[in-house]
């Protein structure tokens, strides 16, 4: 058997090149080597609801997803989808036609990106993002143009001027997430109506991540950006109910959008994972059918961890942006001395037993991001409650 030589051609994809590891495989890698604390991957450390659990138990015994389910999703699932979009936002969507049952919202966003986009065709995506959008875009031969969310008044926000000065005439999409990880920003009406203007009038598709959609606190709403007028027929909403419901492993997600672009989706992901989650598509029905007690309950339960984690990174140093959405907190370390977030959170599990996941890894632009680290608190209180006494140590 020969052996490569060294100037053989590599064995990755020039598209995939700059991509390694995931940041959070290597830093959960990490926490158990360390024996830290957690606090960088956004997975909850507690179970979802006992009911949809025994739903998915119930699915599994009847013989109810054991095989291929159908390629769009089981058809339950895809109606619970349909009414929840219904009743919660009065989009109305025919689930037979108009949605697309997935293997979490990750490969929703890749059969969309692989779908919608020609090589050359540039994506608007908002800096910094989750990392599978950089990913996603490079594997359909795609160019992203980021445009960047900066610190302002305590929170991170959009420029809208520069999000405009971002669209040629090549750009074929924005590809937007509100509630947004990491930020935590959610994107208001007055800026989403200037998106939807924007994407009128350059007649540009849009790709939604609205994952985060249940996780919106204080005074935030989320408003899906399809209820907009003009973006209906040019919007890919997409969610999921790992975030929602803390089944993170079920890699459950949706797409809803016109016919045609779900058509366009649908081309794209039978050729991916065909169908996933078959007994967990019927158990997701179900708890999308869930009371507003359930969501309510949920998002004061959130709030109440935010609240514990972000106060608690306050008293250690760290200077904090409260999060409007999702389960994350943003901090910025140059209080505590430092300005490297990459060699920070390297460092932090051997002198606090803490893990975070610095922000640079999600920009284009990592000087913009250097500043900034990401902590989870989808975990339970006493957990928090530990990782603000570890990083105390930080401030003396």
């Amino acid at each position: 058997m020969t052996s490569m030589s060294s100037s053989a051609r590599p064995l990755l994809n020039r598209r995939l090149a700059e991509f390694g590891t995931t940041i959070f495989a290597e830093m959960s890698a990490l926490a158990v080597r360390t024996g830290a604390i957690n606090l960088g991957q956004g997975f909850p450390d507690t179970e979802g609801p006992e009911e949809i659990r025994e739903a998915a138990v119930r699915a599994l015994r009847d013989g109810r997803g054991n095989q291929y389910p159908p390629g769009p999703g089981v058809p339950e699932l895809r109606a619970a989808v349909a009414g929840h979009q219904g009743r919660r936002y009065g989009l109305s969507y025919d689930p037979d036609t108009e949605v697309l049952v997935t293997a979490g919202a990750t490969e929703a966003i890749a059969a969309a990106l692989l779908a919608l986009l020609e090589p050359g065709d540039e994506v608007v995506a908002l800096e910094p993002y989750y990392d599978s959008y950089a990913a996603c875009i490079a594997m359909a031969g795609g160019t992203r143009v980021p445009v960047t969310l900066r610190p302002h008044e305590g929170a991170f926000r959009l420029d809208l001027d520069e999000l405009r000065d971002a669209v040629t005439d090549r750009t074929r999409l924005l590809l937007l997430n509100t509630p947004h990880n990491p930020t935590g920003t959610v994107l208001t009406r007055e800026e989403l109506t200037a998106i939807a203007e924007l994407a009128v009038e350059r007649d540009l598709l849009v790709v939604t991540d609205e994952v985060y959609e249940h996780l919106v606190f204080d005074a935030a709403e989320h408003i899906p950006l399809a209820s907009f007028p003009g973006m209906r027929e040019r919007t890919v909403t997409i969610g999921s109910a790992g975030k929602t419901f803390s089944f993170t492993g079920w890699k459950v997600g949706w797409v809803t959008a016109a016919p045609a672009l779900v058509t366009a989706v649908r081309s794209a992901k039978q050729y991916l994972t065909y169908v996933a989650s078959g007994p967990f598509q019927y158990a997701v029905a179900e708890a999308l059918a869930l009371p507003e007690s359930y969501f309510a309950a949920y998002r004061q339960d959130m709030r109440a961890k935010r609240d514990l984690l972000a106060e608690g990174l306050a008293r250690a140093g760290f200077g904090v942006y409260r999060p409007a959405g999702t389960y994350f907190v943003t901090t910025d370390i140059r209080p505590l001395g430092e300005s490297d977030g990459i060699a920070f959170c390297r460092s932090l599990p051997e002198r606090a037993g803490v893990v975070a996941v610095p922000n640079a890894v999600f920009y284009d632009h990592r000087e913009e991001g250097a500043p900034f680290v990401r902590f989870a608190f989808c975990k339970r209180p006493e957990v928090l409650e530990e990782a603000v006494r570890r990083l105390k140590t930080l401030a003396g």
